[in-house]
Formats: structure tokens, C-alpha cells, sequence
């Protein structure tokens, strides 16, 4: 698979990467990776990289199917993932 060249994430989106894997960790309890993903229609493996911070960037979709299975509102994810002023 072919892989997009990407420019490289300032300290803001990683940080702000860390954080929605966190909330997201955080939300999914104990339950599976596999189960919250198969419940968002996504790849275990997209979970496993947005939980991790290695995804820092994940498309707005994939949040927001991963917050539907999460029970978790967008609006609420976007305020507690946006960036803290300074």
C-alpha cells in the first residue's frame, strides 16, 4: 500500500493526538479494542493508533464513528481535545 507523504505534525497535533487517545482509552473501560472498533466500522489497528498517539490526525469521520460507539459527544470530545491556551 502506497503511503502519503505527510508534513511533519507540529508539537500542538501530536499533543492534541495524545489526548484524544487518552479520552478515547479512557472511554472505551474494558471493553476490546476490537469490539469498540467493530461497533465504529473501523480497523482494530486504527483504534490501536489513535489510542496511541500514532495517529495524531484521524479523519473526522473516524472520530466521530469511534465517539458514537464510545457514547461519547463530539462536542464534548472537541472541547476536551482542543488545544489548552498557553
Amino acid at each position: 500500500m502506497g503511503r502519503m507523504v505527510r508534513t511533519p505534525l507540529t508539537p500542538e497535533e501530536r499533543e492534541r493526538g495524545e489526548r484524544l487517545g487518552l479520552l478515547l482509552r479512557e472511554a472505551r473501560g474494558g471493553r476490546s479494542m476490537a469490539e469498540v472498533a467493530a461497533a465504529a466500522g473501523v480497523s482494530a489497528e486504527t483504534l490501536r493508533k489513535i489510542e496511541t498517539g500514532r495517529a495524531p490526525t484521524p479523519a473526522f469521520f473516524t472520530v466521530a464513528a469511534l465517539a458514537g460507539a464510545l457514547g461519547l459527544s463530539m462536542d464534548d470530545l472537541v472541547a476536551r481535545c482542543a488545544l489548552v491556551p498557553v
